[in-house]
């Protein structure tokens, strides 16, 4: 790893926006990447960052998020009760930022990073809800792998292809636990939304742009719908 890819505890400190002390608790807790006595993984920072912005905005609960994503698609979010819809409705109703939407949906998923032979990527695609970037004007990359996979079917997608979790790896594998995404990934519209919300947290500002000015679009429509 070239010295341009790491930086130091108070680089990251003033990166995130905290102190030292809580910087290497982040660390410790496996939040961002120690890769030497000092020295952290830049990348991880800077995901970090984007994800959870100021630290200042509340994220919502895996359900709540993804109940969201459904709502915001014109879809019936499932597990949710009466009057947590009717909350999140209000929520959506008010809200104007995409960056702040993207960090409230963070714990839509865990997100984990692998490497595995490259012949198995097509085969991979098939057992993950992958989003299609192309939907959203972006560029699919065939070979770095992202995509949706429920808790139960983990560790079976890793045995047949004997993945190794590797954060310099190609393939990422965002775990969901309280939604089944395969239920949703023949509807169009959630899979645009979930293609935008993927991107707004990229640490590609053009890639970011553009999953933010998707998200701008679902929530001026979702706001529209309300009114008739």
């Amino acid at each position: 790893m070239a010295i341009s890819d790491m930086l130091t505890l108070s680089e990251v400190a003033l990166t995130l926006g905290v102190s030292k002390r809580r910087a290497q608790q982040m660390a410790e807790n496996g939040q961002i990447i120690r890769v030497a006595r000092g020295l952290f993984d830049r990348t991880s920072v800077e995901r970090h960052r984007v994800e959870r912005g100021t630290g200042l905005t509340r994220t919502w609960a895996e359900h709540t998020a993804w109940g969201a994503i459904a709502m915001l698609s014109s879809v019936a979010p499932m597990g949710l009760g009466d009057v947590q819809r009717h909350r999140l409705r209000a929520t959506l109703l008010q809200m104007t930022d995409p960056a702040d939407l993207a960090v409230r949906l963070r714990d839509r998923a865990t997100v984990t990073i692998w490497s595995g032979h490259r012949s198995v990527n097509a085969r991979i695609r098939q057992d993950l809800v992958v989003p299609d970037r192309k939907r959203i004007g972006l560029v699919e990359d065939n070979t770095f792998i992202d995509g949706y996979i429920h808790t139960d079917n983990v560790h079976d997608l890793v045995r047949r292809y004997r993945l190794t979790q590797d954060t310099a790896g190609t393939i990422m594998l965002r775990i969901t636990d309280s939604v089944t995404v395969d239920l949703f990934k023949d509807l169009p519209a959630f899979i645009r939304t979930l293609a935008a919300v993927d991107a707004a947290t990229s640490l590609d500002p053009r890639e970011r742009g553009v999953g933010e000015q998707v998200l701008v679009g679902r929530l001026e429509l979702f706001r529209e719908n309300s009114r008739r």
